[in-house]
């Protein structure tokens, strides 16, 4: 859902390229390398379904420069290898045009060493590592959100203007991870130097339990939790806190914490009162378009947006 904007962003600059390709080819093909499994799916399905609408709109006006956009996926399974794996097969035997993805960290850096081996341009639809248009950016790699840089500057911002001093981080021991983490904790010590972190704890990739850190994080009694989690882990992580009271005694902040799909992924067992951000609120703007787009979103696929749609004043 959140892609819709970027899909389209991803066609127009897609026209760049498609401009000097040869004109004997009837269609755009575009491969999708991304995790559709487990819960990383919450924002992948999201993404996949946000660019089909895309497409489903641009080929029913006659494509782009008159060549309609097919596509291709592949499930990465949340691993660097096999998503490697997936974006060579992509290339060599679908022959794609464009590669798109994908929400894990370290398989968008492998995809996109590969893109600028191959020259195939690839657009990053969810990873928010800032390496990839950063210290390892080149001209073939478009980022199309925000990254982990931005994220975490902008919550450092934020949290620096609140009462909270003592801290504690906690979250996926992997790229993502400690990339948001560093930087939340750089900008917030930046603009309220007097903050203190009391410690941390790093679980490893697809961890289902949380009671040993939520023991440690409340023996220490910080004011607030940095909570530097993925897809894999922002359920389960809120479930536990909420479960163990951790919710309700110490609050905390995730990038994902409120997006929709992990909320209603969780229903009744989403906790209350948490910070967090999303790359997409279905009220936000409050505009005649974006109303359009979530009445007609909700209609095709029945997920993610409240059945009852309720603006609000933000």
């Amino acid at each position: 859902m959140r892609s819709l904007l970027r899909s389209f962003l991803a066609v127009c600059i897609g026209i760049l390229f498609f401009a000097s390709l040869s004109s004997a080819a009837n269609t755009i093909k575009v491969g999708i390398v991304d995790t559709y499994t487990g819960p990383a799916s919450y924002f992948t399905l999201d993404v996949l379904d946000g660019f089909k609408f895309a497409v489903e709109k641009v080929n029913a006006k006659g494509g782009v420069l008159g060549r309609k956009i097919e596509y291709f996926t592949r499930d990465d399974a949340f691993r660097p290898d096999i998503g490697l794996t997936m974006a060579k097969e992509l290339i060599m035997k679908e022959e794609v045009d464009v590669l798109m993805g994908t929400i894990n960290s370290a398989v968008a850096l492998v995809v996109s060493d590969l893109a600028k081996k191959e020259k195939v341009p690839f657009f990053v639809t969810h990873t928010k590592s800032a390496k990839l248009t950063g210290e390892k950016g080149h001209r073939y790699v478009f980022h199309m959100t925000d990254d982990s840089d931005m994220a975490g500057r902008v919550a450092g911002t934020v949290l620096a203007k609140k009462p909270f001093v003592k801290y504690w981080i906690a979250g996926d021991d992997y790229e993502y991870g400690h990339n948001i983490a560093e930087t939340i904790w750089k900008q917030l010590k930046k603009n309220k130097p007097n903050v203190q972190l009391l410690g941390q704890s790093w679980w490893k990739m697809g961890e289902t339990d949380f009671t040993p850190y939520v023991t440690q994080i409340l023996a220490a009694k910080p004011d607030f939790i940095i909570a530097a989690m993925a897809a894999t882990s922002v359920a389960g992580f809120q479930k536990a806190a909420k479960a163990t009271g951790l919710a309700q005694k110490i609050p905390y902040y995730g990038q994902t914490a409120i997006d929709h799909g992990v909320i209603t992924s969780q229903g009744k067992d989403a906790p209350e009162g948490i910070y967090g951000g999303a790359s997409y609120l279905w009220y936000y703007p409050d505009t005649a378009a974006n109303r359009a787009f979530v009445e007609e979103y909700y209609k095709r696929y029945k997920r993610n947006i409240p059945q009852s749609r309720v603006w609000m004043d933000t």
